[in-house]
């Protein structure tokens, strides 16, 4: 198994990621069913077979992984201009991860799950602290 890791571009909160989601669930105009996300990207990952159906594309918001989305499938897909690119197909969960602050890079990057953040329950982190003190733990390497 192998997992994802992108940032979200102007998308600063999980609040809004979540509302941006809703609004453009199905914007690249394919058809891969009802309840699913698209992202599209440029490049196929080599590695597609361990992604899909067992990985899951963890978004970093704000300069922190926040949470991640299971991927269903990657396929192979056209732009309007004419240039190969991907789909990645998600399931619409947004599922909470333990806070881990990470630095800008391009594109997507592999993401070994042993070095992925855990999942978190939706009142873990408002249990004993808030999201803000997740975060600051998580940073000086405690959580």
């Amino acid at each position: 198994m192998m997992h994802m890791i992108k940032l979200c571009v102007g998308i600063s909160t999980l609040e809004e990621l979540e509302s941006y989601r809703a609004e453009r669930a199905h914007w690249w105009g394919a058809d891969y069913g009802a309840d699913v996300h698209v992202h599209r990207t440029r490049m196929m990952p080599k590695r597609a077979e361990e992604i899909e159906g067992s990985g899951s594309i963890y978004w970093v918001i704000s300069g922190v992984i926040r949470c991640r989305q299971p991927i269903i499938r990657l396929a192979a897909a056209t732009d309007g201009e004419g240039k190969a690119c991907c789909d990645i197909i998600m399931a619409p969960d947004l599922i909470r991860v333990s806070p881990r602050p990470k630095r800008p890079f391009q594109g997507w990057r592999y993401l070994a799950p042993k070095d992925a953040p855990r999942d978190v329950g939706a009142g873990e982190l408002d249990e004993g602290g808030s999201a803000e003190l997740a975060e600051e733990l998580a940073r000086l390497g405690l959580l």
